[in-house]
């Protein structure tokens, strides 16, 4: 930058502010403004034409004025006039000027653009930087239209200096993100990405926030800038910090580039070239195990920036989550940030953390730090950090797990900040429903929710606690006894006598055998709240009155005395009314069978997504819940296959259709009916819905009652599968949840859960572009013997919606139930309209016939008699194999119980094998497995045996496993 020389001064400026800041009132400033005004609009309008220094004084006094918060209407036309100026301080006054006073709608924009285009045109660096900074400040839609195709070749013409390619850069950013359809790079694409390998480290960072916000938009357009970004990492990642003297930051080199850099890495998938692949993870070690080094500083400058890169690094990793090793390593760093005395450190570790916990690789990992989580919860100071804290106690949830963590977060209730107990109880009550193998404690935990923080359950908690006891036999009367007590407080919370009186008044007559809690005792206590309660509990608590009635006549006198008194025939409030004089008439003139019919207990309620869960989302933030999102929320669906013992889901208890539910009742929230047009029958083949909206029916397959389609054959006109449709597939072998599938216009998550034979998977189609896609279809066709038209599988979708609008996700459910073993997976063909132009592609869907594995705990002596049993030779298949992947025992353990097996410890007589056992669940039989992983570390060699009842089921695992390790 030009060095203002001493005549650049402006005296008569520095007057005017002393005098303005001299003033001792309002109404003398603007006094001492007007009175410059008067004088700076004379000098305008005079016949002696200024000379650019006082047109600079001038315009610069208008511009403090302004900027002291007061109109300007004139001067605009002297300070275009300054644009001229070849006088670099007279020029900046100008566009400084133009800049913040000049709007997108002024009348002198053609001039302003003449003016520019000549110094963009000049070749002096200093006016063409001054231009730059111009069009980017004010950034208007006019200016993109003007300059959008002009800057592209200033970028990346080979003579422009290496501070106006920095300016070119970020003045093209701000331009896309205000007018994205005028900034086409067309030609300069791959010009533009080659910048990354410039040899000014300014050029390079100033690119790279370009290229960053146009892979968001374009990824296929700029995926060869993932090679590059891995180049230029890797050079700054092994440098020593004297190698980049100028961009090395307290002893770190180049901080923001790293940083910015690793962000440009998470717009795209794992590289495929294995060296650039190989080149990465280098890196991303080399950045882990710098973190261990000891500081070479102990200011905090250089914490900051060395923690910087670690933590984009990390999401780096999480974002691939393809690498067990590094993220295992990545847990444990951000493990011991956990009680670093930095607050900001150990936020953004419980940050990262939370995300980990939804990978199958590093669960475990994190789980290992729930003693640590816990104490922050208790401990911290700051409340940010203790709801990120309580965030992963919920994240790391699972059956092993669910009731330390569940009584910590209750007890911590008692004394949570206000603003985060609503949060609080809702995942409580979700991770108490969801992990509930003992009801008995699924009902205690809710009443004390209730009775630590009744004013923030909210309706869907206690609602929610009412269908599951109504649902559940076996812990009816155990309810009714606990909430019983839990009325007789002294200060019980009006949430806590709702419960009561719906319980009390569907079961009381399971405890009136005792005679502390007799009918009337319990009538009595119920009616000891109705006067402190609001007039909703007030109605409810009068239902309960004649539920009692029917259930025992002895207390009818009692009760009806209650009806009749004026506090409630002649209550101010209608319902109330109502209610008591329709009870009232009701148990006086109604036969005891008559009352018995229309005061029956309640039947079990609808199954249906779980109404806690949706309000979760809700509180969290609108709109859909994107690939990443659903695998931090915790696995909301419930346990993954593999993912610890397995037991009832009871976020999706299963409804019966007869009036007293089944103690083996639907453990996913899917149970079976009759095929569409075949007659009912006691255990049907078909899958139905539990959610409650019903999509439109699709006039090519049968739909049932619940809007689901039922399997169809494939379309007239299917694409081929896509060619790495097998890799992709292999990816989901040991995990459930991920990407699935992603190009330039298509995003496909997938989240899914299996028990038993039963299987629920949700697509999440997402539209990456700004443009509608139009007649979007999906169609499952399913494996099976076309000759004998058996069916391996039984498949069924709901309809997706026709129109997914830019930037837009849709959902897809799908229930699936494996009728016999199967070796080849579904197909998914997707079609839709993109710009007029048909896409049609065919994936594999990640259903393979280790996901209805069920595990199997056995001794050493059975298992070894059970493997000899299995000793014909069609029932083994074996293979010896080189390991693809790191042999990190960790990851090992991950990957097998990620199978959906169980992990037997202390069986083989060598502790360094695995053997796995289980059990294949499929509607016609159960196909018993054995599994033995035999790792030779020195020879990177694995031996992997199976023996399994059906011989086809042994190869086709063999052949699975064999990619897996």
């Amino acid at each position: 930058m030009p060095a203002v020389s001493k005549g650049d001064g402006m005296r008569g400026l520095a007057v005017f502010i002393s005098d303005i800041r001299n003033c001792k009132s309002k109404e003398a400033e603007i006094k001492r403004i007007n009175k410059e005004l008067a004088n700076i609009r004379s000098k305008f309008k005079g016949d002696k034409a200024l000379d650019g220094y006082s047109k600079k004084k001038y315009v610069c006094k208008l511009l403090f004025i302004f900027l002291l918060g007061h109109d300007i209407d004139f001067g605009h036309m002297e300070a275009v006039n300054l644009l001229s100026s070849n006088k670099y301080t007279e020029k900046q006054i100008g566009y400084l000027f133009i800049s913040v006073l000049v709007n997108s709608n002024s009348e002198l924009i053609r001039l302003i653009n003449n003016a520019i285009k000549n110094d963009l045109s000049s070749r002096n660096p200093t006016f063409m930087c001054l231009a730059l900074h111009c069009i980017a400040n004010v950034g208007s839609r006019e200016m993109a239209e003007a300059f959008a195709s002009e800057i592209p070749r200033i970028l990346v013409a080979g003579d422009t200096m290496d501070s106006v390619k920095q300016s070119a850069a970020l003045c093209l950013l701000r331009l896309y993100k205000t007018s994205p359809d005028l900034v086409l790079m067309g030609e300069w694409t791959s010009r533009v990405v080659h910048l990354l390998n410039d040899q000014h480290m300014g050029v390079v960072t100033a690119a790279i926030s370009l290229i960053t916000c146009l892979s968001q938009k374009n990824p296929d357009e700029f995926k060869t800038c993932v090679s590059l970004a891995v180049s230029r990492l890797s050079r700054i990642v092994s440098s020593a910090s004297t190698d980049l003297q100028d961009y090395t930051y307290y002893f770190v080199p180049a901080p923001w580039l790293s940083c910015k850099l690793l962000r440009l890495l998470q717009c795209y998938p794992p590289p495929e070239d294995g060296a650039v692949k190989g080149r990465l993870v280098e890196c991303l070690e080399t950045i882990l195990n710098k973190a261990q080094e000891p500081p070479k500083s102990k200011k905090v400058q250089h914490s900051n920036a060395k923690n910087a890169i670690l933590f984009e690094a990390i999401s780096l990793i999480i974002h691939y989550d393809s690498e067990p090793n590094l993220l295992v390593r990545a847990c444990n760093q951000l493990g011991q940030f956990l009680q670093h005395r930095e607050t900001n450190l150990r936020y953004l570790a419980l940050e990262s953390m939370c995300t980990l916990a939804s990978s199958e690789f590093s669960h475990e990992a994190v789980k290992t730090h729930i003693e640590t989580v816990i104490n922050a919860l208790k401990t911290e100071r700051d409340v940010s950090v203790r709801q990120r804290a309580a965030d992963l106690l919920y994240a790391m949830c699972d059956r092993s797990n669910a009731k330390q963590i569940v009584a910590e977060m209750l007890s911590y209730l008692e004394t949570a900040d206000y603003s985060i107990r609503e949060e609080m109880v809702l995942k409580v009550a979700i991770l108490a429903e969801k992990y509930a193998v003992d009801y008995s404690w699924y009902v205690d935990t809710i009443l004390n929710l209730i009775r630590i923080a009744g004013d923030y359950v909210s309706e869907e908690v206690w609602y929610r606690v009412i269908q599951i006891v109504i649902n559940r036999d076996d812990v009816q009367g155990y309810a009714a006894k606990t909430v019983f007590e839990a009325l007789q407080a002294p200060a019980c919370h009006e949430n806590m006598v709702k419960v009561g009186g719906y319980i009390l008044g569907e079961f009381g007559n399971l405890i009136a055998g005792d005679p502390r809690s007799s009918p009337l005792v319990q009538f009595n206590l119920l009616h000891s709240k109705f006067h402190l309660c609001s007039v909703p509990t007030r109605a409810l608590l009068l239902s309960a009155y004649i539920k009692f009635i029917n259930l025992f006549p002895e207390t009818k006198a009692t009760i009806q005395e209650v009806l009749r008194c004026d506090s409630q025939i002649r209550n101010s409030d209608v319902e109330l009314q109502q209610r008591a004089v329709e009870y009232l008439k009701l148990s006086s003139i109604a036969s005891t069978d008559v009352l018995a019919t229309v005061l029956e207990e309640m039947p079990p309620f609808p199954e249906r997504e779980s109404s806690i869960l949706a309000k979760l989302k809700k509180k969290k933030g609108p709109g859909a819940v994107s690939v990443t999102e659903l695998e931090d929320n915790k696995r909301e669906g419930g346990e993954l296959n593999g993912g610890g013992d397995r037991g009832p889901d009871t976020a999706a208890m299963a409804a019966s259709n007869a009036s007293t539910p089944s103690p083996s009742a639907d453990l996913l929230g899917i149970r079976s009916a009759a095929p569409v047009g075949a007659p009912p029958a006691s255990t049907g083949s078909l899958l139905v819905d539990v959610f409650s909206e019903a999509g439109p029916a699709a006039p090519s397959a049968a739909v049932n009652d619940d809007g689901f389609l039922s399997s169809a054959p494939p379309s007239e006109d299917p694409a081929p599968p896509l060619s790495e449709a097998d890799e992709l597939l292999n990816k989901f072998v040991c995990k459930n949840n991920g990407v699935l599938f992603e190009n330039q216009l298509l995003q496909i998550g997938i989240k899914s859960e299996y028990r038993q034979n039963l299987g629920r998977m949700y697509l999440f189609y997402g539209n990456k572009t700004s443009v509608q896609f139009a007649s979007f279809t999906t169609t499952v066709s399913c494996p099976g013997d076309l000759q004998s038209h058996i069916l391996f599988l039984n498949v069924q979708t709901k309809p997706v919606e026709p129109l997914v609008e830019g930037g837009a996700q849709i959902q897809q459910v799908l229930n699936i139930e494996c009728l016999t073993d199967f070796s080849d997976a579904p197909l998914l063909n997707i079609k839709f309209r993109y710009g007029g132009a048909l896409q049609n592609l065919t994936l594999k869907l990640p259903v393979t016939i280790n996901k209805f594995f069920q595990p199997t705990e056995m001794s050493s002596h059975d298992f070894f008699q059970r493997w000899k049993q299995l000793s014909q030779p069609q029932q083994e298949a074996q293979k010896i194999f080189k390991a693809n992947h790191s042999m990190d025992t960790e990851v090992l353990k991950a990957k097998l119980l990620g199978l959906g097996t169980a992990l037997l410890d202390n069986v083989d007589p060598n502790p360094e094998n695995y053997v796995c056992a289980g059990v294949i669940q499929t509607k016609s039989q159960q196909v018993g497995c054995l599994l033995r992983l035999e790792p030779n570390a020195q020879a990177q060699m694995y031996r992997l045996t199976l023996r399994c009842s059906k011989d086809s089921v042994s190869r086709r695992l063999c052949e699975l496993l064999a990619q897996q390790f």
